[in-house]
């Protein structure tokens, strides 16, 4: 527990140190009106501090820093309302009557502007969308192309070549069945081999079907998880990363995508925003980072993940509520989408 005195200064100390990236002195706190008490008792208090694992003493300098227990004990204080940010700027999101995926865009560069962070979005996941609409056109007398619209927005394509001309009647019945059959329900799900199966239906009919059918099982399985990234140069530059075998395994993790995945979907666990300091964090590449995070969806699941990553010293009260209202606006849009 520490005293009202020793709150305040952790407080300070953070702030300063975000603010400056320089070790705070105890001559420097003694200026600040908000603390009632000479530079020696702030230095006791400070030492206590340091004793606590709350701060650290760089010894190229007398001041003192915030470790990750420190930057903790802030995030927390701001999480429990005892420390309440002051009011910003909204992120100012635009996303209605977009497609998912450059809502997708638009939020992880405004996020990352607004922050000054490299922000990441994770895109919701293939499988939870649902079926539209659902054309078959006859391009040649042995060539037809199947079209599925998807409530994100998504359109896919498949072209199915046959050894003999395709009957165009037939063509046309399959179009008008799928679609009928088949609007809305979700890619993932069970029923979309139940809709098809129809015992009315002819084997010639039956057939020809089986053959068209792929489309929608493969869209499924080929799709990979999409995560929207924007800000990199923001993070390495400015001498925010300084470490270059740092900034390595940064990119690699980058690269690895089911790694960041892995990591971003401890987000979706989370009843608000999740916040990792430094050696909170298991991956190598964000030691010495801080993520912070949040789930966005449907009221029943959700979706997808809204993040930034940064430095430790990062302006925590900005991040956090940036991703909390992002994670918001992107809510509303999906449930906009998917209830349409």
């Amino acid at each position: 527990m520490l005293s009202p005195r020793q709150e305040l200064l952790l407080r300070k100390v953070v702030e300063s140190y975000t603010e400056t990236g320089l070790p705070v002195g105890s001559k420097t706190l003694a200026a600040d009106p908000e603390i009632e008490a000479g530079p020696s008792t702030i230095r006791n208090e400070l030492s206590m501090l340091e004793e606590n694992g709350l701060l650290a003493h760089p010894h190229t300098s007398a001041g003192r820093v915030p470790t990750d227990a420190g930057h903790r004990w802030y995030v927390d204080q701001l999480s429990g309302g005892t420390l309440v940010p002051a009011g910003e700027r909204p992120l100012g999101l635009q996303l209605i009557r977009r497609e998912v995926d450059e809502a997708m865009r638009v939020t992880s560069e405004t996020l990352s502007q607004v922050t000054n962070l490299l922000a990441i979005v994770s895109a919701p996941p293939i499988d939870t969308a649902v079926i539209r609409h659902v054309e078959v056109l006859l391009l040649q007398p042995q060539v037809l192309m199947v079209v599925v619209i998807t409530s994100t927005g998504g359109v896919t394509k498949r072209v199915f070549t046959f050894d003999r001309p395709v009957d165009s009647g037939l063509a046309s019945w399959a179009g008008q069945f799928l679609d009928e059959r088949l609007t809305g329900v979700g890619l993932g799900a069970r029923m979309l081999h139940l809709r098809l199966a129809d015992t009315s239906l002819t084997p010639n009919e039956r057939t020809f079907l089986e053959q068209l059918t792929p489309i929608f099982t493969e869209l499924v399985e080929t799709s990979e998880d999409t995560l929207y990234v924007d800000g990199t140069a923001r993070l390495i530059g400015e001498h925010r990363v300084q470490d270059l075998a740092q900034i390595n395994e940064l990119m690699h993790m980058l690269e690895r995508r089911a790694t960041l995945l892995g990591l971003l979907r401890a987000a979706l666990q989370e009843p608000d925003v999740l916040v990792r300091i430094g050696s909170e964090n298991q991956a190598p590449a964000l030691q010495s980072l801080a993520v912070v995070g949040a789930g966005y969806g449907l009221p029943t699941r959700k979706l997808g993940t809204v993040s930034v990553i940064g430095p430790v010293r990062m302006d925590y009260p900005r991040a956090i509520r940036s991703v909390r209202e992002a994670a918001h606006e992107l809510s509303r849009f999906i449930e906009d989408v998917y209830g349409s």
